[in-house]
Order: structure tokens, then C-alpha cells, then sequence
């Protein structure tokens, strides 16, 4: 919105040509941030008294870690905070012209409404288990297949009106139609490698990406910051590669696939940061605020779509390697727990208590060494994740 009346006010006056250096995608970029985090730190406290005079608390598990018993009644829904200073800051500064910001938005709000359901349902109905699991996966998978139809033909092509095309194009062929290298499945650490997906695969691993993040996001925030920060540091690398694909001139010297439009991600990707480090200041250990399922929930699936944007999927893996082993952490737990129990007449446990995190706590580490601790590990995998741009 502010870049269209700075383009406005050059046009005014010669004098008012200064007005010029809001065209710089990093100088909004920078805006975006510090807008987001100033958001952030006034609306803070407004909404943690309002949770707290409507009595929206965390509920926890009765089989859940004994020590986070205290943290009963806690406000939850945070979430709503960071959304607000991202969703405000990014229509403050990006360009409105921009496809691949808009659907980031949708998506990410898509989400929030999914963990804000949840939540409710939980605060609501004093359950701490929330909405059905069948119930929420169904609306996931409708926003998530919704954004991956979008986005097969949205990265093939530079404008709506060609999307519209080759979407014609695609369901007069048959349902089969190639798609550019640039929409395939590329390689980190190699040059110019990809596996061609064609429609109908780029569509099931964009589902499973957006979906996946999403889930795997929400199962990591079980501790006081251990979620918002390392969201923060893969969302900001995240900008980084949208920045280079959206880029012809560094795209062409990286060998990535130059995506046009893509580069203006780089404001939501800042705005997320801003609101992040606002919402870590008020969730730090011990939180005043719990950021609940529809800040966890509408946070993965923004990573997980900017991630197939700019075509990063495996480097988003690769950073978000504390995610995918909380996630991966359950889904062991819970598979070995069946096959024991249908095999043996009783469930047995691979890890102490999952998602991951808890299993630590079990073993002894503190509540701060563990979220400290993941963080260093997101950091470093932070920047082999960015190595890739010149490792190739």
C-alpha cells in the first residue's frame, strides 16, 4: 500500500523524487520488519490482559509433563498477535500486484483460522485435545491442495492470465501437460539438477510440504520459545533464497530458477521475523503467552508454501531438521507403540515421551537447555541450508 503512494507522490513533484528508494525491495524489506516488530511489543500487552480477562488458558494434558502443570491457565491464542503484525506490516509494504504474497497470505490466514477453531474448542470445552484430528486434517488438505493447484501453474508462468491458460491447457491435454525445469523438484549442492514432477506430483509434494510444515510446527511448540524462534531463523533464510530467485541477475550467477515476483516474498519473510522476535519477548521462559495452534498451525504452512515459491523444498528439510524430528519423533512413538501392542499384548516407547522435546525434559535437561539448545541446532542448520546458494 505504501509503495503505491510513494509511486504516487514522485509522480507529484521532481522534488518529491527522493521518494524513489521505497522501491527497494531490501529497504522495505528492513520497514516490514521493524513495523512487524513494533506491532508486536504495543499490541502485546493489550492482547495478553484481553486473554487474560476472557479467561482463554491453556489446558494441559493430564499425561503430560509434570512440571508444565504450572503452566496451567496460561492465555493461549498468542498466536492472533504475530498474524496481526505480519498480516498489517506485509500489506503495508509489499507490492499488491504480487501473486506470490497474496497466496502466502491466504494460506497462512487459511491456517490461523484452523488453530483458531482448535484452540477455541480447547478453551471452550476445557479439552485439551481440540478440534478432531479427521476434522482438522480435512480442512488443512482443502487449503493445502487449493494453494498447490494455484501454484503449479502460478510458477510456470509470470502472470494470472497465463495461469489461467495453462490451466485450460492442462484439462484439454488430458490431464497431461510438462511443466518448465524450473517446477521441478530441485537438488540441493548440485547444479542445474532437478527431477521433473508434471502436474500431478508437484501438486501431491506441495500438499504434503504445506500440510507437513504445518503440523510438524505446531508439534514443536510444547516449550516456552522452542516454535517462534527457530521459525524466525528458517523464515529469514527462507527470504534469502526469495530474494535470489526473484532476482534474474542472481538467480542466473546461483543457478537457480529465476521465478519473476518471487523476491517480494522477502516482505513477508521479514514481517514474520519482526513479529516473531515481538512475540518471543512475551513468550520467553516463563511465558506470559502461549502462541496455540493458530499461531503454530498458520506459521509451518507459511514456511512450507514460501519454501515451494522459491523451490527450496529439501532445503527447507534441511533447516527445519528440529521440526521434521519432532514430527518424525511421534510418528515413530506412536507406530512402535501399535505394533508392540498388537504384537506383544502390551505398547512399548522408543523415546521416553514424544514429541521430541519432552523426551529430553525426561532425561534430565532443563526447559531452557532444551529450547536453547534446538535453537543452536536450527542456527546451524540455518546456514548449511543458506551454503547451498554458493556450495553447488
Amino acid at each position: 500500500m505504501l509503495l503505491s503512494l510513494t509511486q504516487w507522490l514522485q509522480g507529484l513533484s521532481p522534488e518529491l523524487g527522493f521518494f524513489r528508494v521505497f522501491q527497494y525491495l531490501t529497504l522495505r524489506a528492513v520497514l516490514a520488519a521493524v513495523t512487524a516488530l513494533l506491532i508486536g511489543l504495543i499490541a502485546g500487552p493489550w492482547v495478553i490482559r484481553n486473554l487474560t480477562r476472557l479467561k482463554i488458558g491453556q489446558p494441559v494434558r493430564g499425561y503430560g509433563m509434570q512440571t508444565h502443570i504450572s503452566k496451567s491457565g496460561t492465555p493461549t491464542m498468542g498466536g492472533v498477535l504475530v498474524l496481526l503484525a505480519i498480516t498489517v506490516s506485509t500489506l503495508l509494504w509489499f507490492d499488491w500486484s504480487n501473486r506470490f504474497v497474496w497466496i502466502v497470505l491466504v494460506v497462512t490466514l487459511g491456517f490461523g483460522a484452523i488453530g483458531w477453531a482448535d484452540d477455541w474448542r480447547k478453551v471452550v470445552n476445557k479439552n485439551p485435545e481440540g478440534m478432531r484430528a479427521r476434522e482438522k486434517y480435512f480442512w488443512q488438505s482443502v487449503i493445502g491442495l487449493i494453494a498447490a493447484l494455484y501454484l503449479v501453474f502460478s510458477i510456470s508462468e509470470n502472470s494470472n492470465l497465463r495461469v489461467l491458460e495453462l490451466f485450460f491447457k492442462w484439462v484439454q491435454s488430458g490431464f497431461d501437460l510438462s511443466l518448465p525445469p524450473k517446477a521441478g523438484l530441485l537438488v540441493p549442492f548440485f547444479k542445474e539438477v532437478s527431477y521433473p514432477l508434471g502436474v500431478l506430483g508437484f501438486v501431491v509434494l506441495t500438499y504434503l510440504v504445506i500440510v507437513g510444515s504445518s503440523n510438524a510446527v505446531n508439534l514443536t511448540d510444547g516449550l516456552d520459545g522452542l516454535a517462534i524462534m527457530p521459525v524466525v531463523m528458517v523464515g529469514s533464510a527462507l527470504g534469502v533464497f526469495a530474494y535470489v530467485t526473484g532476482s534474474a541477475v542472481f538467480s542466473r550467477y546461483l543457478f537457480f530458477p529465476h521465478i519473476p515476483g518471487s523476491g517480494e516474498l522477502l516482505i513477508f519473510c521479514a514481517a514474520m521475523a519482526g513479529a516473531g522476535l515481538a512475540f518471543l519477548w512475551f513468550n520467553t521462559h516463563p511465558a506470559q503467552v502461549f502462541m496455540g495452534d493458530v499461531g503454530a498451525l498458520a506459521l509451518g504452512a507459511a514456511l512450507g508454501t514460501i519454501a515451494v515459491i522459491v523451490r527450496q523444498e529439501i532445503v527447507l528439510a534441511i533447516m527445519g531438521g528440529i521440526f521434521v524430528a519432532e514430527a518424525v519423533s511421534v510418528m515413530l512413538q506412536v507406530g512402535y507403540f501399535k505394533y508392540t501392542r498388537r504384537k506383544f499384548g502390551e505398547g512399548r516407547r522408543l523415546f521416553r515421551m514424544a514429541p521430541l522435546h519432552h523426551h529430553f525434559e525426561k532425561a534430565g535437561w532443563k526447559e531452557t537447555q532444551v529450547v536453547v539448545r534446538f535453537w543452536i541446532i536450527t542456527m546451524l542448520l540455518c546456514l548449511v541450508g543458506l551454503s547451498t546458494l554458493k556450495l553447488r
